[in-house]
């Protein structure tokens, strides 16, 4: 889980397991793998850098890594 802000202000948890793509336009789009949309304060790459470090916290980088290696591509 992940937190961020939406446009007023207001502090949110999101799980970053669901998110799809990340937009700027100019504001920070998130869309999630159900379909919803949340607009949120955080720019695009500090959006991506918090999902990377959530991401490697609970070792899901590491295992994909190590899928890809095992598989030898």
């Amino acid at each position: 889980m992940i937190s961020l802000t939406r446009l007023n202000g207001k502090a949110i948890i999101l799980n970053a397991i669901l998110i799809e793509l990340i937009e700027e336009t100019p504001d920070t789009m998130i869309t999630l793998t159900t379909g919803k949309k949340i607009t949120v304060l955080e720019k695009a790459e500090v959006v991506v850098s918090l999902v990377r470090t959530y991401m490697q916290e609970i070792g899901s980088v590491r295992a994909t890594i190590k899928s890809r290696d095992a598989e030898g591509s």
